[in-house]
């Protein structure tokens, strides 16, 4: 999963254009991008069209508000067509159990809807190996920008000040075996070389995927998180090599060593490109 496209709950106009482009995952969002007046109504429109999803791609995840609002929206979206819901605002294992809990009771299939749990105050980050362990959790997503106003942090052009935020997260992840995370969203959609440039740095970090906010950021996305042809065929070579060594000592095309870790990142990225 390269891309996420947040597409806001009360603009219904928008789901069926967001869903025939080229966003890996259509994110629904019934929390932040919709202004309290709509909550009710945006529920109601994302229910609706959900029922009318009968393809099997499962591209579509629901980001879900807390506490009483949160409940509602669980109880409107646990249908068929929906892949994974996003549980905004996550600060605790608990939190994911009492939703998974609620979701085996609404689910048509159990066990078939995931969480994607967003991580947005100190409070999250410190739990978020707990998190990740948590049932149903498939991969976590990082929100910076309620990050950052609770620890009073000002991230420079390089975004080094959020390095060890970030990094939290991907160990987290790998620790719990879970998907590598989604990375944070950019609000300045209009700066696509910037955009790229920070992508392609969550790539090096170990970010798997980005979610997205505007159609013009979703190229880019695809783009950075797939491998290209070059290093797909050099991984392919080099995995032939290693399973032909027959346990002997195996160099790579620039004469250095490949031991298991090498392997594995080859794989890796086999995994990455589907």
């Amino acid at each position: 999963m390269r891309s996420a496209l947040y597409v806001p709950g009360n603009r219904p106009e928008l789901f069926d254009k967001a869903s025939a482009g080229p966003a890996d995952v259509i994110l629904l969002d019934l929390e932040d991008a919709v202004p309290l007046r709509d909550k009710d109504s945006a529920r109601t429109e994302v229910a609706a069209w959900l029922r009318t999803r009968v393809d099997t791609r499962r591209r579509i995840w629901v980001r879900v508000n807390t506490g009483e609002a949160g409940e509602a929206d669980l109880h409107a979206v646990a249908q068929p067509a929906v892949a994974a819901i996003c549980l905004a605002k996550t600060e605790s294992a608990q939190q994911v159990r009492t939703a998974g809990a609620l979701l085996g009771t609404l689910e048509s299939r159990p066990g078939s809807i995931a969480i994607c749990a967003l991580l947005e105050t100190a409070a999250a980050l410190l739990a978020a190996p707990d998190i990740a362990a948590a049932p149903r959790v498939a991969r976590l997503q990082i929100g910076e920008a309620d990050l950052r106003a609770q620890l009073g942090i000002t991230p420079g052009a390089d975004d080094r000040e959020l390095l060890a935020l970030r990094t939290q997260v991907v160990l987290a992840s790998a620790a719990a075996g879970i998907g590598p995370p989604l990375a944070p969203v950019s609000i300045d959609f209009r700066n696509l070389d910037a955009f790229r440039e920070s992508t392609r740095a969550l790539w090096r970090l170990g970010f798997r995927g980005r979610a997205c906010i505007h159609p013009a950021q979703l190229p880019i996305a695809n783009e950075v998180f797939t491998p290209s042809p070059d290093a797909i065929a050099r991984a392919r070579a080099l995995l032939r090599r290693f399973e032909n060594a027959s346990g002997g000592i195996v160099l790579d095309d620039a004469g250095r060593m490949v031991d298991h870790a090498v392997i594995r990142q080859a794989r890796r990225l086999l995994d990455d490109a589907g």
